[in-house]
């Protein structure tokens, strides 16, 4: 084998196809701050060439970021909230009708009673969608925020507890039989971590989302993700698939 071909390995260029782009960030030192999530996000909005487009050139295959649990953001817009690691988040995808979102709500409601923890409330996430394509605002859900109480676990039992919650709660709403439940969609139910994502593009998500640009939204990592459909259509809930794997994974190396 000449020198050329050696040196050039098992690597193709005629073989390389677009597809999905992840991007990670860090405070090594573990501090949370605004400048993580922005450095995210800017790592997310370079990423543009990683995802797909819809024909209107404004709606995305999908983006999104996972950060840790805004704490210090959630004090200041949720009244009675406890100390971090004694409630738990939940980012919600809700049908459009107000009767089916409702419905949707008060199940869910009853299903963290029923397992032994209680809602604290509900908050309305504030989105910007002027920018989004009309592809992506025709199927645009209701998005809101479910802060549970935790009933005296520690960490690791109220994580698995809200794993089963979730589970529990997707499992009713399919079994409901109400129309667009499929657009019934949990991105994220932790008490460390937060998603937020949609059908978007990767420039996108900083905008529609105005919590992100908060001054007290904090983290020390930020995981962000740009979707690439090879097999699927887009939709709100496949954008951003991390949730458990990769947030295992975080929160095991920093």
């Amino acid at each position: 084998m000449d020198k050329e071909n050696y040196f050039k390995g098992l690597y193709r260029s005629e073989l390389e196809h677009d597809s999905c782009g992840v991007g990670f960030v860090a405070g090594i030192r573990g501090e949370k701050s605004s400048d993580i999530i922005g450095k995210g996000l800017e790592v997310l909005e370079r990423m543009q060439h990683r995802g797909a487009e819809g024909a209107d050139n404004k709606t995305g295959d999908g983006s999104g970021i996972m950060i840790q649990m805004p704490h210090a953001f959630f004090k200041e817009v949720i009244q009675g909230l406890p100390e971090q690691g004694n409630y738990a988040a939940g980012m919600v995808f809700f049908p459009e009708e107000t009767s089916v979102s409702e419905l949707c709500a008060s199940e869910m409601e009853s299903i963290v009673e029923e397992e032994g923890l209680s809602v604290l409330g509900w908050r309305d996430v504030p989105v910007d969608n002027s920018d989004i394509g009309d592809i992506a605002r025709r199927s645009e859900p209701v998005i809101r925020q479910i802060f549970i109480i935790n009933k005296g676990f520690d960490e690791p039992a109220f994580e698995r507890k809200l794993y089963i919650i979730r589970k529990i709660i997707e499992s009713r709403i399919r079994l409901l039989g109400i129309s667009n439940s499929e657009n019934f969609h949990i991105p994220s139910f932790s008490s460390r971590t937060i998603v937020y994502k949609g059908m978007l593009t990767p420039p996108q998500v900083r905008k529609f989302y105005p919590d992100l640009s908060h001054r007290m939204m904090k983290s020390a990592i930020a995981l962000v993700h740009s979707r690439f459909s090879t097999n699927t259509f887009p939709s709100w809930n496949l954008a951003q698939p991390f949730r458990y794997l990769a947030f295992y994974w975080v929160n095991n190396t920093i």
